[in-house]
């Protein structure tokens, strides 16, 4: 913290919070600065396909978006493949104290457009090409015509020329060159900023009805990574850590970027995919190769790997001596995904819960905090301090193994959603009137021995003769 004063205060304005009143931070600060003044300047922040330290460059960018009229309270927009200059962006706007939205590189121009309407960025910083197997992504065409369907327009486009591919750019006047940018940046400080100063926009919509940018506060946030990665994830610095997702979805943010750097740990992007990059064996030699001591993904990813390699034998080749924990998360995870992961990886494979408005998981098993390692199969593990709560739709508890909609009891601890980009009504309306005093998931589930088990989203929950009936749960019969 920057500053001197100021309480843990949780301030109630009908289903507003304000957190850490009076406190002041810098996120970049102590995710990159902090870490090079108590000696581990040399210590890999991310590993690529080579490790990187990159505090150089986070300084020097932010000198290049301060030169360019960007400052604290304006948004700049990230459209970038999975690259580690797309992190240094993210904690260069941090570190000026700019908002930014990192948009997933898998979006269309349309998709595009429509973000770029919203957020009104001063700045748009994008990249030359994406790597996908078999083929490249041409990211600037996909910007001009983004760039030709909103009306709002960026004052300049930044291009990173990713190194041995051809050179490209946009029209002088909108464009700047990141190699050309950064030859002559001058490193700039951080700056501080209060508890509540928004820290990133994240997008969550499609391309109809209004979009929902789901806005995360500095102080909240980086209090949350920062325990989550010890108590939840049961990580310690200097540890490999891998969260095997996109930048522009909320597990990239929190738990690619922030999260791990936040701790001290040193965390793997990964530009390639579960499956041909070149084999069903890719995870695995990632894992082995690095050290890792505990990874993320989503089932999907398993499913993947199981179905082109149903006994892992591309697998059996890397020693994962290491690796501790596999979390899963972002959809259910059907039994049989999670017992074929656990034999196949060797280790405790454990389920949580959460959503992009909560940054981090709800319910999960606590491996920092001692929680057990073989939970129920299919749970979601147990309620995360500061979270609860199952309820009907009288406002009654429900009873053990009963199907019920999932709220939070309010006040809702740190690092949950501050807001809706431009749309506090929104916000209030969507998640705090429902359920008058509580956070609505739109999950359901039930409660079984304290153990939380998702089933299905609110809206698909099917009524017959009085019984609430789950898909996750027809799906299974």
């Amino acid at each position: 913290w920057m500053s001197e004063c100021g309480l843990y205060v949780f301030q109630l304005f009908i289903c507003f919070l304000s957190r850490f009143v009076g406190r002041k931070l810098n996120v970049c600060y102590n995710a990159v600065d902090r870490h090079v003044e108590d000696g581990r300047g040399d210590r890999a922040a991310v590993i690529y396909d080579s490790p990187v330290t990159g505090t150089k460059f986070v300084s020097r960018f932010a000198g290049v978006l301060v030169r360019h009229g960007v400052k604290m309270g304006d948004l700049v927009v990230i459209y970038m493949p999975m690259v580690p200059q797309a992190m240094f962006r993210m904690l260069a706007c941090a570190r000026i104290g700019a908002t930014h939205s990192l948009i997933f590189g898998g979006f269309t121009s349309k998709e595009l457009s429509v973000r770029i309407d919203h957020a009104k960025p001063k700045l748009l910083v994008t990249a030359s090409f994406g790597i996908e197997p078999g083929r490249r992504v041409e990211y600037i065409p996909l910007v001009e015509k983004a760039l030709e369907l909103s009306s709002h327009k960026p004052h300049k486009v930044l291009i990173y020329n990713r190194p041995s591919m051809e050179k490209v750019s946009m029209h002088p006047d909108l464009s700047l060159d990141w190699e050309e940018e950064m030859a002559t940046a001058r490193p700039h400080d951080c700056v501080s900023v209060p508890a509540h100063h928004p820290l990133y926009v994240l997008y969550t919509s499609g391309t109809t009805g209004t979009p929902k940018g789901v806005v995360r506060d500095s102080g909240g946030y980086a209090v949350m990574l920062n325990w989550t990665m010890s108590n939840v994830y049961g990580l310690a610095p200097g540890e490999v850590w891998w969260a095997a997702s996109d930048l522009g979805w909320v597990v990239g943010h929190s738990y690619i970027c922030y999260g791990p750097l936040l701790h001290g740990s040193t965390t793997v992007l990964y530009e390639g995919k579960p499956v041909g990059t070149p084999d069903p064996g890719a995870f695995f030699c990632v894992m082995s190769e690095h050290g890792m001591a505990s990874m993320f993904t989503a089932p999907t990813a398993i499913r993947a790997i199981r179905q082109q390699d149903p006994q892992a034998e591309h697998g059996k080749q890397y020693p994962l001596s290491r690796l501790r924990n596999l979390f899963v998360a972002g959809e259910r995870c059907h039994i049989e995904t999670l017992e074929w992961a656990k034999r196949s990886f060797g280790v405790p494979v454990l389920d949580h819960w959460w959503q992009t408005e909560s940054g981090s998981s709800i319910t999960a098993s606590c491996v920092g905090l001692g929680c057990s390692r073989t939970p129920p199969a299919g749970t979601a593990g147990q309620a995360v301090p500061g979270y609860n709560n199952v309820i009907d739709d009288d406002m009654q508890q429900v009873k053990p193994r009963t199907l019920g909609n999932i709220v939070v009891k309010l006040p809702l601890p740190p690092g949950v959603a501050l807001s809706l980009w431009q749309n506090q009504t929104l916000f209030k309306e969507l998640y705090f009137t429902k359920f008058p005093g509580y956070y609505d998931t739109m999950d359901a589930g039930f409660v079984d021995e304290g153990f939380l088990y998702i089933m299905s989203r609110s809206d698909d929950v099917i009524n017959v003769a009085g019984h609430r009936l789950s898909t996750g749960a027809l799906e299974e019969v």
